[in-house]
């Protein structure tokens, strides 16, 4: 029910992830939030990617606790809102001694979390898919949870607009901002604080803000898996051994550097495309598998076709899908920090903060980063 006893208003470009975290932030404290969207829905990197909410992958301290925090706030959401979401866990296999090593020093380093460590027959238990011909074992987390990024991005807005009356204005693009008014062209609109919100649109708004910034783009490659049969459901999300090497969490084991040299020599490929794989369910029991890194600020808008054969090969080698037909392929592009920060908040102007810079952690991170910062500034 929209709120009558708004105390400020607030204005935030962009209805991906981080806008429409940062317009519930907002909205929670009573302001008057209009959320402006270049195109007709939220068609970025914030629908391209798995609908992980993935807590695992990040390390002890602050982000780990943000990952937490965005957690709980996507369960209140997906809860009011009737949006679909598994809170399935994941699954880390080890298919060879240096990935298992690996992830012993991980169950003990983040004892507190409660991983488990699972045989090879305890494994099964929990995937049936899981391939077990070269399977010594693998980690259980019960934290994370899976969305389908495309239904969920889509349906926030219309919880936002009914739970706190958010006002959305789409096909609308931000061309200037000069505190306190927000121009679209020859249209504008007035408001005591302003977001940026943009993902990986670095040109448009405040260009030498981002220049001052250690910001590059990442290009992804991704892919959907038609349903398989029956209803069958592949369980906790699934990561094969290549994962182990990309999320900054995982450094916690001392032993990461020897399983990183093995793939060096077995991998180089993988390693030089950024391919780690992953395969998480929707409702509809179609999978999501992925993905690739491809670094700079401007990328070609092609696919290759080798490096989605890669992707699929590798799935292969660690599970086993009665159905592995592709339905779908795609990319993305997000924004990434070169320096290994996680996000970036500053203040081009007063009354204007951008928030940017989550890398491939945007589902992970946003709601989190979002509630705290604006809690942090001191808004009620």
């Amino acid at each position: 029910m929209e709120n009558n006893a708004y105390t400020k208003t607030a204005i935030v470009v962009g209805a991906g992830i981080v806008g429409l975290a940062t317009a519930r932030a907002l909205a929670i404290r009573n302001y008057r939030v209009t959320v402006i969207e270049r195109t007709t829905k939220a068609v970025g990197a914030s629908i391209r990617n798995f609908g992980m909410i993935w807590p695992i992958g990040q390390p002890d301290g602050g982000l780990f606790e943000t990952a937490a925090l965005s957690r709980t706030i996507w369960k209140e959401i997906c809860t009011e809102a009737n949006i679909w979401h598994d809170e399935v866990g994941s699954l880390h296999v080890a298919n060879n001694q240096e990935e298992w090593a690996v992830l012993q020093e991980l169950e003990h380093a983040y004892r507190d979390r409660g991983y488990q460590l699972l045989s090879k027959n305890q494994t099964k238990a929990r995937s049936p898919f899981v391939a077990t011909d070269r399977l010594m074992g693998s980690l259980y987390s019960k934290d994370e949870m899976i969305v389908d990024p495309r239904k969920a991005i889509a349906a926030i807005p219309a919880w936002l607009s009914g739970q706190y009356g958010v006002t959305f204005v789409w096909e609308k693009a931000v061309t200037s901002i000069e505190h306190p008014v927000v121009y679209a062209g020859s249209q504008k609109w007035e408001a005591d604080l302003v977001f940026v919100c943009s993902g990986a649109d670095f040109e448009t708004l405040y260009p030498e803000i981002y220049a001052q910034q250690p910001f590059t783009k990442c290009k992804l490659q991704m892919m959907r898996m038609g349903a398989q049969p029956d209803g069958m459901r592949i369980g906790p999300a699934l990561c094969g051994g290549l994962s182990l090497v990309h999320y900054n969490s995982f450094k916690a084991a001392s032993s990461l550097p020897v399983l990183k040299q093995k793939y060096e020599e077995e991998y180089p490929e993988y390693l030089k495309w950024g391919i780690h794989v992953m395969a998480a369910q929707n409702q509809e029991g179609e999978l999501t598998i992925g993905d690739s890194h491809e670094y700079g600020m401007t990328h070609e808008p092609f696919d290759k076709a080798f490096v989605n054969q890669l992707i699929t090969d590798y799935l292969g080698s660690f599970v086993q899908l009665p159905n592995t037909s592709v339905v779908e392929t795609w990319n993305g592009i997000y924004p990434k920090l070169t320096n290994g920060g996680d996000s970036v908040v500053v203040y081009p102007e007063d009354g204007v903060t951008i928030v940017n810079g989550l890398g491939g952690a945007g589902m992970t991170l946003s709601f989190g980063l979002c509630e705290r910062t604006v809690g942090t500034m001191g808004l009620l």
